[in-house]
């Protein structure tokens, strides 16, 4: 009966020292923190995207020429509109117009097309533009 008392105590306190060493592990990481979505083509941003591409203006002469890789962060408002949109990539001003057309879209998101796995504070997008009308 002695032995079993012993062992009791001993994982108890086996147990509480690795709730101890848990708790201030969690208390110095950063696991707490909201991750970002990562978007692609299949999912249900790819209406953004089409409007993006539809409002991008392809004139401007400052762009580079070529395939410009950029990636655009953004939040959804709770009354669906895109705001805080930030831009960075191969070109500065495309990244600038990829911007502008974001942040003046008269467009809201349908949150049902959101499901449970996409809910985030920020969304990333890849964006690929060509340039080719020199």
């Amino acid at each position: 009966m002695k032995n079993k008392i012993q062992i009791f105590v001993a994982s108890l306190f086996v147990f509480g020292c690795m709730a101890v060493v848990n708790t201030a592990k969690a208390q110095t990481t950063n696991n707490n923190t909201i991750q970002e979505v990562q978007l692609n083509k299949n999912d249900a941003f790819s209406e953004i995207r089409n409007l993006l591409m539809a409002n991008f203006d392809f004139t401007n002469s400052d762009y580079k020429q070529g395939i410009v890789n950029s990636e655009v962060k953004f939040e959804i408002a709770e009354n669906g509109k895109i705001v805080n949109v930030h831009s960075k990539g191969d070109c500065k001003n495309v990244s600038k117009e990829i911007e502008n057309v974001l942040s003046h879209l008269q467009y809201k998101i349908d949150g049902s097309k959101i499901n449970d796995n996409m809910i985030a504070s920020t969304y990333v997008m890849p964006v690929r533009v060509d340039i080719n009308n020199r």
